[in-house]
């Protein structure tokens, strides 16, 4: 046996047995419209929200915001991508591209933030790598709040999810805000059903 593959054979031993989640409470809702609050969430952490009338019309939007000569990867096949993303498309590779595409499973009033796993990235690395991301987004699948998603079937059958909200952003140093610092510079949620 290879060294790589005892020491996962080792580390596969060590696993504690697994344990049933914890339960969680359903609290109050704030109540109100639930695309207001998300837009509103979603603002004040620097993302965008902007309607348009189908899917088709996404691409002229990015042909606005981004120029004509942006490299566009799509993880939808809603919108048409210059960049070819698949599986097993080396993440490395989407280093240089403009655009990032991708529609989330549902979205968060609460939070503002949009849900992906593994199955809606394609390449987990588009979310993080390209300069802006542009998210689908179905107004009705918001939910209200995060305890919403703990009992979701997508959320606990997914291998690898994430949250977003908004561009990367840090004010660390000197208390100055820069997007873009650790990942995407902006993030745009179309609302498209």
């Amino acid at each position: 046996m290879a060294t790589r593959e005892a020491f996962l054979a080792k580390v596969r031993q060590a696993q504690p047995p697994g344990r049933p989640r914890p339960e969680v409470p359903l609290f109050a809702s704030t109540g109100g419209d639930l695309r207001a609050r998300f837009t509103a969430a979603l603002q004040a952490m620097g993302g965008t929200c902007v309607e348009v009338g189908s899917a088709a019309e996404v691409a002229g939007l990015i042909r606005e915001r981004f120029g004509d000569a942006a490299s566009v990867a799509s993880a939808t096949p809603e919108v048409a991508g210059t960049r070819e993303l698949v599986a097993d498309t080396v993440p490395a590779s989407l280093q240089d591209v403009d655009v990032g595409v991708v529609r989330a499973r549902f979205g968060v009033a609460e939070t503002g933030s949009v849900w992906f796993s593994e199955r809606e990235y394609v390449v987990n690395a588009l979310g993080y790598i390209v300069q802006h991301l542009v998210v689908l987004l179905d107004p009705a699948q918001l939910l209200d709040g995060l305890q919403d998603v703990y009992r979701r079937d997508d959320f606990r059958a997914a291998k690898y999810a994430a949250l977003v909200t908004g561009p990367s952003a840090t004010a660390d140093i000197e208390g100055v805000l820069i997007r873009g610092a650790q990942g995407v510079r902006s993030l745009t949620v179309v609302w498209v059903g």
